[in-house]
């Protein structure tokens, strides 16, 4: 209804104007709603509680901050933190990277990468010290490459030894062998929402899909199949996280961040080998 969503667009409002999240009572009663009935209309409507989204709010405002105010602290302070400890608590989970390797765009951060060659073309695996960060396809190598660079501007980039090997291989045989195990590390970076997204389709199996409408009822939110293509758009690790299994409602495929032919292949090959 649109006055419902006018409600839920007001304290949206409300949330991103707050110094602080507000409370979800005040909330309620800034709408004329029951702190129950609002929270329930909230998700609906957001995908995420009001809770989540103040949290996801903030998490952006300090990336903005994080590159305006002269110190660290600052910027935690002037996003609405009312602690610097309770900000650090969660401040690798939100941004990626610390605080100040945020601030200098992944400066500190050491990233290796190598660049093989798959059935559907060339394909960069990177991984930070926490895990697998970056699975890319395409049809150069060099632009690949240079999409890493574009991803973390100012971290230490570099290819990777005979070490980095094997990680590659282990990559490339989830392309090639669909259903093959991935046990590595992922060094996941998104919002709350994107990662209820991307976990909801690591739990599809090779060889089946699901609609954009299914995994939003999934992860909750039964309206958000619109914000659920949005995270499947932003996933950077293809394969790892296969966003290539998800379709439209009747079952056409849809957009694909590499390519709709590369979505169809491995559609077809995970298919095939079932």
């Amino acid at each position: 209804m649109a006055q419902h969503a006018a409600k839920v667009a007001q304290a949206c409002r409300l949330i991103e104007a707050a110094e602080a999240p507000p409370s979800l009572q005040a909330l309620a009663d800034t709408v004329g709603l029951s702190p129950y009935h609002f929270h329930r209309l909230f998700k609906a409507a957001t995908g995420v509680t009001p809770k989540a989204y103040a949290c996801a709010h903030r998490n952006t405002r300090v990336r903005t901050t994080l590159g305006e105010r002269p110190t660290v602290t600052e910027a935690i302070y002037d996003a609405g933190f009312n602690s610097s400890g309770r900000f650090y608590a969660t401040s690798t989970a939100a941004l990626g990277m610390s605080p100040s390797a945020f601030r200098a765009g992944g400066a500190d951060e050491k990233i290796k990468y190598a660049v093989g060659a798959c059935s559907l073309g060339s394909i960069l695996v990177a991984a930070s010290g926490k895990g697998v960060c970056a699975i890319l396809l395409g049809d150069a190598p060099e632009a690949l490459v240079e999409q890493l660079h574009l991803q973390f501007p100012r971290a230490e980039i570099a290819a990777g030894g005979k070490d980095f090997a094997d990680l590659t291989k282990t990559v490339i045989a989830l392309v090639e062998t669909p259903g093959s195990s991935f046990d590595l590390p992922l060094d996941i970076r998104g919002t709350a929402f994107q990662h209820r997204v991307w976990e909801a389709l690591r739990r599809i199996p090779a060889g089946t899909t699901a609609s954009y409408t299914e995994i939003a009822k999934a992860i909750g939110a039964p309206k958000s199949a619109r914000a659920v293509a949005g995270a499947c758009a932003a996933n950077r690790l293809a394969v790892a996280i296969p966003c290539h299994r998800v379709v439209r409602g009747d079952g056409s495929l849809s957009g694909y961040r590499w390519g709709p032919s590369r979505k169809r292949a491995l559609l077809a090959r995970e298919a095939s080998d079932g």
